[in-house]
C-alpha cells in the first residue's frame, strides 16, 4: 500500500508556478524548486516525476487557476460583457505586476515551447481554447444583435487572441495604462454595432 505524500500538493504547485515563473524554466534548477518548496529532490520527483513533468503540472494549474477559470466566469455573462470583462481583467493583472513576470503562458509560448513539442502541444491547444472563446462569444452577441456583423467570429477571435498576446508581452517591458489600455479599447472597438443609416 503506498504511504499517503507528507506534503500539500496545492501549496508545492504554487511555491513551483513561483519558481519556474520568476526565473523561467531553463534558469530554474533542481535546487531552486528544492528551495522554494522545501521538499527533497527525490520527494518532487517521486510525487511529480522529472523537472519537465513537473513544470507542465505547475503549468496545468497556472492555466486552471488563471485563463479557465476566467473563460468559466466570463461565458456566464452576455457575450459582449463576457469578452470585455476578460479583457478587463488582463488588464488589471499586467498592470498589477511590479515584477513585470508576465504570463507564464505567453513566457512558456516564447521560451519553452520551441523545444519542447509536448508543452508546444499543450500551449497550442490553449491558445485554441481561447480563440474559440472569443469565437463563441461574438458569434453569440451577433446573433442577439449586441456585437455588430463587420467582421467574422473567426476573424474577431483570433484578432483577440493577438491582442492579449500584444498586451501580455508589452506589459513585461512597458506596463503603461494608456498603452494597454489604448490596445484594448481599439480591438474592443470591433465589436460595435454598425451605425444605420
Amino acid at each position: 500500500m503506498a504511504r499517503p505524500r507528507a506534503f500539500d500538493e496545492a501549496k508545492v504547485l504554487a511555491a513551483t508556478i513561483d519558481c519556474f515563473w520568476r526565473r523561467g524554466y531553463e534558469a530554474t534548477s533542481v535546487r531552486d524548486l528544492k528551495d522554494e518548496t522545501g521538499l527533497t529532490a527525490a520527494s518532487l520527483y517521486n510525487a511529480f516525476g522529472d523537472k519537465q513533468a513537473l513544470f507542465r503540472r505547475a503549468l496545468e494549474r497556472y492555466l486552471e487557476d488563471g485563463v479557465v477559470d476566467r473563460m468559466a466566469r466570463c461565458e456566464r455573462l452576455a457575450p459582449r460583457a463576457a469578452i470585455e470583462t476578460f479583457f478587463a481583467e488582463i488588464l488589471a493583472a499586467s498592470l498589477a505586476d511590479a515584477e513585470h513576470k508576465g504570463c507564464l503562458l505567453v513566457n512558456t509560448a516564447l521560451d519553452v515551447a520551441p523545444h519542447e513539442p509536448e508543452i508546444r502541444a499543450a500551449v497550442a491547444a490553449t491558445f485554441e481554447r481561447i480563440e474559440a472563446f472569443f469565437r463563441a462569444r461574438v458569434a453569440a452577441g451577433q446573433a442577439d444583435g449586441t456585437i455588430g456583423r463587420a467582421h467574422s467570429p473567426e476573424a474577431l477571435g483570433r484578432h483577440f487572441l493577438g491582442t492579449l498576446m500584444g498586451v501580455r508581452v508589452l506589459a513585461r517591458v512597458r506596463p503603461e495604462p494608456a498603452l494597454l489600455e489604448g490596445l484594448v479599447a481599439t480591438a474592443l472597438s470591433l465589436l460595435d454595432v454598425e451605425a444605420r443609416a
